[in-house]
């Protein structure tokens, strides 16, 4: 297993008190990051996905919740933002000082933070897991294995699963299909998915280039808002990120036009079915600087920024 770097600072959070929240996308780890830090404890597995755990804890009361969790040490709720009502589950649960650490995993910090923020507020502490680091990679192979592989990275990503396949693109295309697709698109009741869609294409087309809110709604035929609106909800279940150029005037860093980046070079690469060799390609200069500022904003959220 690729030690994660976040792995430390989830066990200094480790006291009983408070719960533990890890946000991040689908399969970029968050299960198998919680089962290495608990596998020599008592634990206690309640997923979201099934449906019977959802209907049983969205109706639980307390008396019901401590019953199921009496036995434990340990109690993770794996994709708990399709849980009903599990900010109240878990708010009861901590204020009840059970002496018991209650991990929660989420791959969407819209529905899950909808629901956990007010009810958690002092009562969690917060973390966010990523595809692959750079750091991550050449420790656990060798920075000499890491720099061989980098043209790799740069076409395939740094999801865990695509990184340790032989069938890289195969497993690539059934995770973006799946995340895209079922994830998103199940998650929050999208009136257009084509839409979506087309928005992820064009905004994966201009990589490494300022957008505009307006131009982009021109190309889809809809009104600024929903262009707004729906990269909004692509930030918050980790597909994109914008940042906005610095300026010491205010106004002008408010109204100026972001650069959108993807969290993963492989994810952008397979929504637009481009998986040439760089050489081959007219867009190395923005995958190398999606690279680059993705692997910054990972090092900056781990570090709690």
């Amino acid at each position: 297993m690729i030690k994660r770097d976040i792995s430390s600072s989830v066990l200094e959070d480790w006291d009983n008190r408070k719960a533990i929240v890890v946000l991040g996308p689908r399969q970029v780890g968050k299960t198998t990051l919680i089962q290495s830090l608990v596998k020599e404890k008592n634990v206690l597995w309640l997923n979201g996905d099934d449906p019977q755990t959802r209907l049983t804890i969205s109706s639980a009361n307390l008396n019901f919740l401590l019953n199921v969790v009496a036995d434990y040490d340990v109690v993770v709720i794996d994709e708990a933002q399709r849980i009903g009502n599990i900010g109240l589950a878990i708010k009861m649960l901590v204020d009840a000082k059970l002496n018991k650490q209650f991990i929660v995993t989420g791959s969407s910090s819209l529905e899950l933070g909808n629901q956990i923020n007010e009810a958690l507020t002092g009562r969690k502490w917060e973390h966010q897991l990523f595809p692959l680091s750079w750091n991550e990679i050449k420790n656990h192979y060798s920075f000499a294995t890491a720099i061989s592989r980098f043209e790799e990275f740069m076409i395939y990503g740094l999801y865990p699963e695509v990184v340790t396949s032989d069938k890289k693109q195969k497993v690539l295309l059934q995770l973006a299909g799946s995340y895209l697709y079922k994830d998103i698109l199940e998650l929050v009741n999208i009136k257009k998915p084509d839409l979506l869609m087309k928005l992820l294409n064009a905004v994966a087309l201009q990589l490494g280039s300022e957008v505009s809110y307006n131009e982009l709604a021109k190309i889809l035929s809809v009104d600024r808002m929903t262009v707004v609106n729906y990269l909004d909800l692509l930030e918050k279940v980790f597909v994109i990120f914008r940042l906005y150029p610095y300026s010491t005037n205010q106004r002008n860093e408010i109204t100026s036009k972001p650069k959108i980046y993807f969290f993963d070079n492989g994810i952008r690469n397979a929504i637009i079915g481009q998986f040439q060799h760089l050489q081959n390609r007219q867009d190395t200069g923005a995958l190398f600087e999606n690279f680059i500022i993705s692997e910054k904003i990972k090092q900056l959220r781990y570090q709690g920024f």
